[in-house]
């Protein structure tokens, strides 16, 4: 497949995706098509000609190393020739194992096991279930209120948009 002109990905866009914090059906703006990254930059597609915009969000937090980081960059390489990744579902890997035991390592006593979420939404919903299992467990069924920072932004699916200012 040959490499789409940013006007067929804005075509193929307006089409196929649903963007976060949109409604559909909705005539909207039609996004600015990236089309590289690099540290702390964004490099764009606008009116037709490349600019470079600093990427103050870090792709919505997922970049605070900065994009095509050389050190990550390798590291990522090199566990992608091992394996891209495997689901925790009974499963385990010595990258895992080792993570684990470095967190346990520089953590409080009595901190000693560790839960691995792949999104902060997935943490935020992981997070709530523990806290209400564990007032469960010791046969507190009234405990089942949750206190959130004012204006908080906790994630996008339901628990976390639950405990987030309206």
């Amino acid at each position: 497949m040959s490499a789409l002109t940013p006007p067929e990905i804005i075509a193929v866009d307006a089409a196929h995706i649903w963007h976060p914090y949109s409604p559909i059906g909705v005539e909207a703006l039609p996004p600015v098509v990236a089309v590289g990254a690099h540290g702390a930059w964004l490099t764009l597609v606008h009116q037709g000609r490349k600019v470079e915009v600093l990427d103050a969000m870090a792709s919505w937090w997922t970049a605070v190393h900065g994009h095509a980081h050389p050190v990550l960059d390798a590291a990522i390489t090199e566990q992608l020739a091992t394996m891209n990744h495997v689901m925790f579902g009974g499963l385990t890997h010595e990258p895992a194992a080792r993570l684990a035991k470095l967190l346990v390592d520089v953590t409080p006593d009595g901190l000693e096991t560790v839960f691995f979420s792949d999104s902060g939404s997935v943490s935020v919903e992981v997070a709530v279930k523990m806290a209400l299992q564990y007032w469960r467990s010791v046969g507190r069924w009234d405990k089942h209120r949750l206190m959130t920072w004012r204006g908080g932004y906790h994630g996008d699916t339901f628990t976390p948009m639950s405990v987030c200012d309206p």
